[in-house]
């Protein structure tokens, strides 16, 4: 029996065999597409090829792709661990021709891998063809048909609907006809009584898709339009758990030697047995699933975090830790001690897990951790809300409060379910999913763009001239319309650009666009970047699109971003010279105003340290280091330079190297022409973002200036209140040890005239009939003033006395206090006696049995409230 690591090497083997070029995997998580936060698809990585934007290296290509569906519409995260073959990261098997081969040599290759070479029983397979779409003019794809029946009896070749067997990339672009690839894994006994044929794509466990072949060969239109795409693309996806499942003999994805090393590294560190409890079995699964996922995001520079992708993550993680927590009674960290095991499994296919083991297990561990205490902390608001409802009589808790414990505290609606269970209660699932509902409503419409067709001007790919030039003439190759958030814009490709596309953390590029004959100037607000091209953003098209235009970028913002980009590069290099060489990228922003750096390490860096690394920074900028720069350069010869490659980028076979002195990296970015052009580097602060990954923000050139004038106006302006005193810190340390003797006098002076006030009011006092000291204030009073004479009262009175107050303070605004001693809380409540009175003054408030205060608006009450607080007194 092949193991998961030969079957994965047999489909490369196969596919360079027959001329493809096999590619590394693309990063799970992508950066550059404003369309997708995670590679969901092989194809992802290929995008801009099929888009028509960029000429393929190879005609053919295969590759292992490492892939996330947990979002959008292949949104899987809820069946993972209760199914059999859902999971969350999977691999997709593929392979592609760009304008090569199509339909015949796809489907031949595809039967001759599975039947030939891994020996697959050709009577459990089936294939489905697209059946047309009379609505869309489209007819049976008889061509597929007909391939297949060289391999496969007519009676395992079955017409599918659009929705199975027609592949479209989005709304818009490349699509075409697919043929999917089904195997049937029942026994002999289940295959006679009943037919593969009626559960190919009926949701059966055990007949499922392995194998996709998509027919890229049209182009949808934003009218929802077909035209004939100009070059054929064969795009192939098979998943690789289930591949293993089919040859290793087993009926779940689970159950092959993928997941098996988890599952039983889980049941050892949880001393469950796996198979012998349904939850616990699908704790485990979960928990085996998720971790992958969050090891491969980690390892690709995607951190847990509030936001995008990384809420994404932390989502994932937290669903099973929940799942950890509730079936295999782990109160304490237990994900993080699977990591190795993982690696083990997995790091040779894809080496940046065993690169990164330290950043995951860190990260992963701080996350579980945080996530406990949010459970524990969930767990009393719910006891909390049970209390409530039980003192109202009710046995349902409101839905609206379920999520808020979900969308605030991170608390998931099955483990409120779970816990209300065991008190005899239950929680409104109708409120609760309106609030999820209008919560995705709300979000849905944030995110809404609405893009028309591009409109086509001429042909021709475009080409960026930004690293050596600051305007060019230019044509507009295509635009469309955009609206997004009440926001209307044009997008324009152009032919020839000096313009920067948002791209690796640094920003775009802004400037203009001036019509060479009539002069006419359009303004560029933004440069991003998609599919590998440089998308011009303007408020307004261009009067004559098809006129020739200067473009010309804003020199004094790119300059500035420049020196904040080159000067990430010096920082890095001085950060591993003083911090040590496990510093590694995890993320940067440059911008002209800024530039942010995330790197990874374990501990606060001290001031010290800080202080090491600007110099050295400085020292560099100093020395006015030339950019050595080397565009196309073959990969292996910039890494054999020494040039650093940041996780969870992907690069080509050429890419460009910048070099200043002793540091060397891959980017693309812009940069300066030496170091001397940065002026200075100045670190304004150091901060934690994530569990091993700190911030660190900086500032240079003319902003260090405006910095440090900023400062030199601030100490002469402490000098001068300080009488202009030759040593400011000596002076101002002198003038706070006065303060601060001052401070202590008032207060001294402050306590005694409350103690004063207190001692009279006890003197002036009523007694109740049942003997109870009455204390009572009213007036006007600082609210400082009439708490702390409500404590010195109980101090000078401690037995079978109460403090009431009704005061406005310096605006009029009234104040509800009293005061009980202990000996009175047992027959009265302070906090009960103010919220009911403050309603006389249209406020609320609350507090301790023995302590309570209440505001409000109206100054008028304040007499009927006081009496029913005096009147509530025994």
């Amino acid at each position: 029996m092949l193991s998961a690591k030969e079957i994965r090497q047999s489909f490369k083997d196969f596919f360079a065999s027959k001329g493809h070029r096999i590619v590394p995997s693309a990063p799970m998580v992508i950066k550059d597409d404003p369309t997708l936060m995670f590679t969901n698809a092989g194809m992802n990585q290929f995008k801009d090829i099929i888009l028509g934007q960029k000429v393929p290296e190879s005609r053919r290509v295969a590759d292992s792709q490492k892939c996330l569906r947990v979002s959008g519409k292949h949104n899987d995260l809820e069946e993972v661990g209760h199914d059999t073959y859902h999971p969350t990261l999977f691999e997709m098997l593929g392979n592609w021709s760009f304008g090569d081969y199509f339909k015949a040599e796809a489907i031949d290759m595809a039967w001759e891998y599975l039947v030939d070479v891994l020996k697959l029983d050709p009577a459990r397979l089936y294939a489905t063809i697209f059946e047309g779409s009379p609505a869309e003019g489209l007819a049976r794809d008889d061509e597929a048909a007909a391939i297949w029946l060289k391999h496969l009896p007519a009676d395992h070749i079955i017409n599918g609907n659009k929705h199975d067997n027609f592949w479209e990339m989005g709304d818009t672009g490349p699509c075409g006809p697919c043929s999917e690839i089904h195997i049937d894994l029942r026994s002999d006994a289940e295959r006679a009584a009943k037919p593969g044929v009626e559960l190919v794509n009926h949701d059966h466990p055990q007949v499922i898709e392995i194998w996709n072949l998509v027919f890229m060969q049209y182009n949808r239109r934003a009218d929802g339009s077909l035209e004939p795409l100009p070059a054929k693309v064969i795009d192939t996806g098979m998943g690789f758990e289930r591949l293993c499942m089919a040859l290793q003999g087993k009926t779940s994805n689970y159950d092959t030697d993928v997941f098996t090393p988890l599952i039983d590294k889980i049941s050892q560190l949880s001393g469950k047995k796996y198979g012998a409890d349904k939850d616990v079995d699908v704790a485990m699964r979960v928990i085996a699933d998720h971790v992958r996922t969050i090891a491969f995001s980690i390892a690709d520079s995607q951190l847990p975090s509030n936001a995008k992708a990384g809420y994404v993550i932390r989502r994932i993680l937290r669903r099973a830790v929940r799942y950890a927590y509730t079936f295999l009674e782990q109160k304490q960290a237990f994900m993080y001690r699977l990591v190795d095991t993982l690696i083990a499994d997995m790091g040779d296919a894809y080496p940046e897990i065993a690169q990164q083991r330290d950043l995951i297990v860190k990260v992963i561990k701080e996350e579980e951790d945080a996530f406990l205490r949010t459970l524990e902390n969930g767990i009393r608001l719910l006891d909390d809300a049970v209390a409530r409802a039980k003192a109202e009589g009710r046995t349902t808790i409101d839905g609206r409060e379920a999520f808020t414990l979900y969308d605030t505290y991170g608390f998931p609606l099955d483990l409120t379910m779970l816990i209300l269970r065991d008190s005899g209660m239950d929680v409104d699932q109708a409120g609760f999913d309106a609030e999820m509902q209008a919560q995705k409503e709300r979000a849905r419409a944030a995110a809404a763009v609405e893009a028309g067709d591009w409109v086509i001007l001429a042909d021709g790919e475009q080409q960026f001239v930004g690293y050596d030039a600051d305007s060019a003439d230019t044509r507009i190759l295509r635009y469309r319309h955009v609206k997004q958030k009440n926001r209307d814009f044009y997008q324009l490709i152009l032919d020839t650009t000096p313009f920067y596309g948002e791209m690796g953390g640094q920003t775009g590029d802004r400037g203009t666009l001036t019509d060479k004959t009539t002069g006419e100037v359009t303004e560029v607000t933004d440069t991003k970047r998609e599919n590998g091209v440089a998308v011009h953003i303007v408020k307004k098209l261009p009067a004559d699109p098809e006129a020739v235009f200067t473009a010309a970028i804003d020199k004094d913002a790119r300059m500035a971003t420049s020196a904040n980009h080159s000067a990430t590069h010096l920082l890095h290099h001085a950060l591993r010279e003083v911090l040590g060489s496990h510093v590694e990228q995890k993320g940067s922003y440059v911008s002209p105003e800024v530039l942010r750096f995330d790197f990874s390490h374990f501990q606060k860096v001290t001031p010290e340290e800080l202080r090491k690394v600007e110099r050295l920074a400085n020292r560099m900028v100093r020395a006015a280091m030339p950019l050595d720069e080397h565009r196309d350069m073959p990969i292996a010869d910039a890494r054999q330079m020494g040039a650093m490659a940041l996780f969870g980028e992907k690069y080509g076979d050429k890419v460009r190297v910048v070099r200043y002195g002793d540091s060397i990296e891959l980017c693309g970015g812009t940069h300066v022409a030496n170091t001397g052009n940065i002026g200075m580097i100045r670190i304004v602060s150091e901060s934690s973002i994530a569990a091993g990954v700190r911030r660190i923000e900086a500032i240079t050139a003319a902003n260090v200036e405006d910095a440090l004038d900023a400062v030199t106006d601030t100490v002469k302006a402490v000098g001068a209140l300080l009488g202009n005193a030759p040593d400011v810190t000596a002076a101002l340390r002198k003038a706070l040890d006065e303060n601060a003797d001052l401070k202590h006098q008032a207060e001294e002076y402050f306590k005694e005239r409350i103690d004063n006030l207190a001692r009279t009011l006890v003197d002036r006092a009523d007694h109740t009939a049942a003997g109870t000291t009455l204390v009572t204030m009213r007036g006007t009073r600082m609210p400082d003033v009439v708490k702390g004479v409500a404590f010195a009262v109980r101090k000078l009175s401690p037995v079978t006395t109460a403090f009431v107050a009704a005061t406005t303070d310096a605006a009029g605004k009234p104040l509800l206090t009293i005061a009980l001693t202990d000996d009175l809380t047992s027959g009265a409540n302070a906090s009960t006696i103010v919220r009911q009175a403050a309603k006389s003054i249209k406020g609320g408030g609350g507090g301790q049995p023995g302590f309570a205060q209440a505001g409000g608006k109206d100054a008028d009450g304040l007499e009927k409230a006081f009496a029913e607080m005096a009147a509530a007194i025994n």
